[in-house]
């Protein structure tokens, strides 16, 4: 959980500190706005491969070394002195942080009792939430009262610490299965697989659809005033922290299959947003229970691919463990850029529209994910 707090710190906190970061290397904003793009992209595109080539060397000691690149990257975009360095640092950060997450959830896999896994996942995944609701804040306080570079410092202490712990606390040598590339990508033929992680690139676009523009929502269209913004945020990232603990409690329940009744509710909401907009009190609380169901699809997901992997495919277990992150970035690009293509014809009180058709298609292929699931069962019944 404190490495899913590290990467989390580092990934989000720019978004937060992004207009002091312009002002002192002195570009634009909406240049600056490119730092995440880059970073989301390099995030996605660089975590198979790395976890595809690593695959054949001890866990343990890849993880450390993937740790202090990650280290390094993070120092140096504190130490940036113009824009392309704390590009190229923040390229060397993302590089990584998908593998080292990967690898954080194949030793989770390996070391809890089954029965604990999906719990175990779901507080790593909390760690992500819980750097979204303090480590954010924080970050963007030490950037305001003392400099944004002390920001990106805190967050090499905290690697520090986590690498140190690492090193005291993992198992030095755990079972794993070598496989060549072509080998661990027959993974990926697999439709238990390839709908699974379609459906986790479709669930996240429904989620950015609407989420991209969070900060207008409350303050133009719902009217707050923008000294509560930070409350109002604070307030859905806690109930981000709930969704991720039900998360694991609905995969310990075989979560796949409960899933679609959520699915459901998420169009029906975010279809009537725009009319819940118009009231604060109703508003707010729909945009509560957006962020309570729309991310409930992270720890079964996860155990999915860990138990498909496991079972038929262990050479591959690590790219396994790497697909929720990768196909979730990819989301977040489409459902930002929706949400933007959206915005100047329809206007951001019903940008929800977009994730409503979203959603419908997560519908389709949980339903279709459940039959194939279903299916292979009663093959391998038979």
């Amino acid at each position: 959980m404190l490495v899913a707090f590290m990467l989390g710190c580092n990934e989000f906190m720019v978004v937060g500190i992004l207009s002091d970061i312009a002002g002192h290397l002195h570009v634009s904003l909406a240049l600056a706005g490119y730092l995440v793009t880059i970073f989301a992209t390099t995030y996605a595109i660089s975590t198979p491969f790395i976890t595809v080539l690593t695959s054949k060397y001890s866990r343990y000691k890849t993880l450390l070394v993937l740790m202090l690149i990650f280290l390094i990257g993070n120092t140096l975009s504190g130490l940036a002195t113009n824009y392309w360095f704390m590009m190229g640092s923040r390229i060397i950060s993302a590089s990584v942080s998908g593998a080292i997450i990967s690898l954080i959830m194949t030793f989770a896999s390996s070391i809890a009792p089954r029965e604990k896994r999906a719990s175990l996942v779901s507080w790593i995944y909390a760690g992500f939430s819980i750097a979204s609701v303090f480590g954010v804040p924080i970050g963007t306080t030490i950037s305001t009262n003392y400099s944004w570079r002390y920001a990106f410092f805190m967050v090499s202490v905290v690697s520090i610490i986590t690498f140190a712990l690492l090193v005291v606390i993992l198992p030095k040598h755990v079972d794993q299965v070598q496989g060549s590339i072509r080998n661990q990508l027959v993974l990926l033929k697999d439709p238990r697989i390839y709908v699974a992680v379609i459906l986790v690139l479709f669930t996240a676009a429904t989620f950015y659809a609407y989420y991209t523009y969070i900060r207008p929502m409350l303050t133009t269209v719902l009217g707050f005033s923008n000294q509560s913004l930070n409350w109002l945020l604070f307030g859905i990232g806690l109930i981000s922290i709930v969704s991720n603990r039900f998360s694991g409690m609905l995969a310990e329940h075989d979560g796949l299959k409960r899933m679609p009744k959520f699915y459901v509710l998420d169009i029906v909401i975010l279809a009537l947003l725009p009319f819940g907009l118009m009231n604060k009190l109703t508003g707010y609380g729909m945009l509560l229970i957006l962020s309570l169901i729309v991310t409930l699809l992270n720890s079964p997901a996860q155990i999915h691919f860990l138990n498909v992997a496991e079972k038929d495919y262990p050479q591959a277990l690590v790219l396994a463990s790497s697909l929720n992150s990768i196909f979730f970035n990819f989301g977040i690009s489409l459902g930002s850029a929706t949400a933007s293509m959206l915005v100047a014809p329809v206007g951001v009180a019903h940008i929800s529209w977009g994730a409503a058709v979203y959603a419908a298609i997560s519908l389709g292929l949980m339903i279709l994910l459940n039959r194939i699931i279903a299916n292979k069962r009663v093959k391998q019944a038979g």
